[in-house]
């Protein structure tokens, strides 16, 4: 763990994933299949001070004490790119719920416009998971971590594949109580905002679409 609750796996399996992710021959069905396996490593990684409670479970033997997962856990991806995180999470917690924010980036300014919001207004959840694949300037985990403190949830956890130390930073900074998961840190984005070395644009990788010019 790092200072202001982040959090860089350092694992060989994660490790051995990125570097097939970053690499620009990868076709998109092993892409996705890479963001799969990450999101599923980070998943475990971001969950496991989740609350729990003790039941008694009875066995084909005996009865015994085990425990559960004690918390309304929603997963928010950032559409398009945090769906490719979804799949893994909800293997891992069927019962989650799945809300949906959907933000596009003004390609003039690479800050983030909202343009769908499906979250509701109450009865918020106890453990908001946001996944999004790349953390680059900061501004959608900004947007989304407003939004999801609005609902009231007070525990955020942000799960990205790749984030960029300016845009750790900055998240860090506005808001020191919300976790950061990330299977790792480049120093840097370029001109247009990308994160370097990063991956190139996630969405676009993802979903076999063009990449932008």
């Amino acid at each position: 763990m790092t200072a202001n609750h982040v959090f860089i796996l350092d694992h060989p399996l994660v490790s051995h994933h990125l570097s097939a992710l970053r690499d620009r021959a990868t076709r998109p069905s092993e892409f996705r299949a890479l963001v799969s396996r990450l999101a599923m490593l980070i998943g475990v990684h971001a969950t496991e001070d989740i609350p729990m409670q003790e039941v008694e479970v009875q066995t084909p033997i005996t009865t015994t004490t085990c425990e559960q997962l004690n918390a309304e856990i929603a997963i928010v991806p950032v559409l398009r790119a945090g769906l490719g995180m979804v799949d893994p999470l909800l293997e891992l917690i069927p019962d989650a719920s799945v809300w949906h924010l959907g933000l596009y980036r003004n390609e003039e300014t690479a800050e983030p416009v909202g343009y769908y919001d499906k979250l509701p207004h109450s009865n918020a959840a106890d453990v908001a998971l946001v996944l999004d694949p790349m953390l680059a300037t900061g501004g959608s985990i900004e947007l989304v971590v407003r939004r999801l403190q609005r609902w009231g949830v007070s525990d955020i956890r942000v799960l990205s594949i790749i984030a960029a130390q300016p845009g750790l930073d900055r998240v860090a900074r506005d808001f020191p109580d919300v976790k950061i998961y990330v299977a790792a840190v480049d120093p840097s984005l370029n001109e247009n905002a990308f994160i370097v070395p990063g991956l190139g644009d996630a969405g676009d990788r993802i979903f076999d679409t063009p990449q932008s010019e």
